[in-house]
């Protein structure tokens, strides 16, 4: 075949060891350039010349287009961190640093198939991840994967998900910025993992850990009440501060949350307004809270100019926040010592409607708390009947101590 254009390929023409040939385009910022195919042949070129011409017709298309890591890389910044909150950012990030710019990155992201996506799915399933990210190298005395002894750390079925999940996130934002013309992580599907049973503390368990967390005097014993009996998170109870805290109307505000961000301690706003609500606090709480405060008034007058002066409900000696991994240590502690079973920090909300039960709390009440939009599902956890010493117990636990040495003024 001779090197001539033929009828109506005005712009195909050889280039180096095949054909090239090149369409004038509008790019997404407005622009006017020309798009180049090519390929050894030029049926080939031809193809896809008339490929590009229906493109353009349809609408802008870029002429020069990145890899799927320099996208990311530009969606994190431009996209992600602005638009969500500060904790979701940092786990996008994560997901795609550990994930799918070491499987994926590489690839032009006009170029990413489905096949390519399916395959880097099934290949993360299997593959060890302290293998994959050097974990036991980094480490002064290697023990597994670096000694040739593999601990098969595979990433669970459901964080696979969550990353090809963030994929899809990317490319859907890739498609309104009208780089590619469909979603190929949309087509690749993971099959759901089976849900994992929790078994979180029954209303006597929780009562023994309460108790044996005052009869300590721990310091944090009123941050485990609002845990247990109101069901805050983590971040709710670390980011508390007095202003949400009514002692006197026996409300409490949950309005903010504590969390560690990129090495920083972040204090923001919750994550969802659902999440926000003004609650009723029983007598156990508004008794936690009141001892809470009479113990830092005194932790504050110890510590004197070095009290760091911050409104947070529960602090350090020198009223500076709590690290939350710290929370965690010292609830696992409290566990042990209490002789209880060791659950997830994060359980303990399971307890809370039995608690709430267990306190005669009124089930209108309970169901402000709880947060249910249904009575019905509130009476569900009103199933659960205590022993009366351990109803006793609580009670006595949520007995008010008096008014507090110092006004609350809260």
């Amino acid at each position: 075949m001779t090197g001539k254009r033929g009828n109506g390929e005005g712009s195909i023409y050889p280039y180096r060891n095949g054909f090239a040939a090149y369409v004038w385009v509008e790019t997404p910022d407005g622009r006017k350039q020309r798009k180049y195919v090519y390929g050894k042949t030029r049926e080939e070129v031809h193809a896809k010349w008339i490929k590009l011409h229906g493109e353009a017709s349809r609408g802008p298309v870029a002429t020069s287009v990145p890899t799927l890591a320099q996208y990311l890389a530009r969606w994190l910044k431009e996209v992600v961190e602005p638009d969500l909150k500060p904790k979701t950012a940092e786990t996008y990030a994560m997901h795609v640093r550990l994930y799918l710019v070491p499987g994926l990155g590489s690839k032009r992201l006009d170029k990413l198939g489905v096949r390519d996506v399916r395959a880097w799915v099934n290949g993360l399933l299997e593959q060890c991840q302290c293998c994959a990210q050097g974990k036991d190298s980094k480490r002064d005395d290697p023990r597994c994967c670096a000694v040739g002894q593999c601990c098969r750390q595979v990433p669970s079925r459901r964080t696979v998900q969550d990353a090809r999940a963030i994929l899809r996130s990317a490319l859907t934002n890739a498609m309104t910025e009208e780089l590619i013309t469909k979603n190929v992580a949309g087509l690749v599907k993971v099959r759901s993992a089976r849900r994992t049973q929790r078994h979180p503390w029954s209303v006597e368990e929780a009562r023994q850990f309460l108790e044996a967390a005052r009869a300590a005097g721990d310091p944090l014993y009123p941050a485990y009440v609002l845990i247990l009996v109101l069901g805050f998170r983590r971040g709710e109870v670390l980011g508390l501060t007095w202003d949400s805290v009514n002692l006197d109307a026996g409300e409490i505000t949950v309005q903010h949350q504590l969390q560690r961000i990129r090495r920083q301690l972040v204090h923001d706003e919750t994550k969802t307004e659902a999440s926000a609500a003004m609650l009723p606090m029983p007598a156990i709480c508004v008794a936690a809270l009141e001892l809470r405060h009479n113990e830092q008034e005194v932790a504050r007058h110890a510590a004197g100019q070095l009290w760091s002066g911050s409104d947070f409900v529960f602090t350090t000696r020198y009223g500076t926040p709590i690290e939350p991994r710290n929370f965690n240590r010292s609830f696992a502690a409290r566990s042990a010592k209490a002789g209880v079973r060791r659950i997830r920090l994060h359980d303990t909300r399971h307890t809370c409607g039995s608690l709430l039960a267990a306190l005669d709390v009124h089930p209108r009440i309970a169901m402000q708390i709880l947060r249910h939009s249904k009575i019905a599902v509130t009476m569900e956890v009103y199933t659960h009947v205590p022993s009366e010493a351990t109803r006793k117990a609580l009670h006595k636990l949520g007995k008010h101590l008096g008014a507090p040495s110092t006004p609350h003024g809260k």
